[in-house]
């Protein structure tokens, strides 16, 4: 979540700034009013994370496999016209392996391990790149999540949505009180957004079923990406 504030010269107290739903001791001849708005669009942009993951006896042999595994992928992009490149590296660790069911902790060897995240805007590569990582066996799991590029951009559009609720609250208010709404002298604005992953798709399971059934992604449209917000708006009447 994400928060805004904007300050005019009629902000009564600076402790507003941190309320979510602020409680305004709003002067004489204003209006205060606050108002959801939102932000709907398909998605533009598809991330696969997935991890390379590789245990040896000694920290040189876990070392190794996992070089030997990145390369594959590396070379699944390269088949699939994707420069590896483009590929985010989330975490890179080494870590030691212990037996704890020996009286006294006993170094068994090391896993190495880091996390990928691919970018891909060609949604038709999803299911390819996903499976090609299944059939190679470089990937302990897999998820695929949907979303914005610019989700700045539909952040704002939510907020504009918002305030254009808030302010056609005040002013169908003030035209009952007989009065007409003036300038905005304060606004707090809270934003929201969905981005909702596919769950992880264990390696095993995507393998097994490879040859019997097309890929979990195929044929199904991405969610549609939805951002909120909500404005709280303090007006002057003229």
């Amino acid at each position: 979540m994400k928060r805004f504030f904007f300050l005019l010269p009629l902000l009564l107290a600076t402790e507003l700034l941190f309320a979510q739903a602020p409680a305004i001791n709003a002067a004489p001849n204003t209006l205060f009013t606050g108002a959801d708005g939102r932000f709907e669009a398909p998605p533009d942009t598809t991330l696969v994370q997935f991890n390379i993951a590789a245990q040896g006896d000694d920290a040189k042999t876990a070392y190794d496999l996992a070089s030997k595994q990145a390369e594959q992928v590396r070379q699944i992009m390269r088949n699939n016209a994707i420069d590896p490149k483009t590929a985010q590296l989330g975490s890179y660790s080494i870590e030691p392996m212990y037996d704890w069911k020996a009286p006294k902790r006993r170094l068994i060897g090391y896993r190495v391990s880091t996390s990928v995240t691919l970018k891909l805007k060609d949604f038709a590569k999803i299911g390819p790149i996903t499976q090609q990582l299944a059939d190679a066996a470089v990937s302990e799991s897999q998820s695929v999540s949907y979303t914005l590029d610019n989700m700045e951009e539909a952040k704002t559009k939510a907020v504009e949505d918002a305030y254009r609720r808030a302010r056609a609250s005040a002013d169908a208010l003030a035209r009952a009180a007989g009065r007409a709404v003036g300038e905005l002298s304060y606004a707090s604005v809270d934003t929201f957004d969905n981005v909702r992953p596919i769950m992880p798709m264990p390696r095993v399971m995507m393998a097994a079923n490879a040859e019997a059934a097309p890929a979990p992604t195929e044929e199904f449209s991405p969610h549609t990406v939805t951002v909120t917000a909500h404005v709280n708006a303090l007006f002057t009447f003229k």
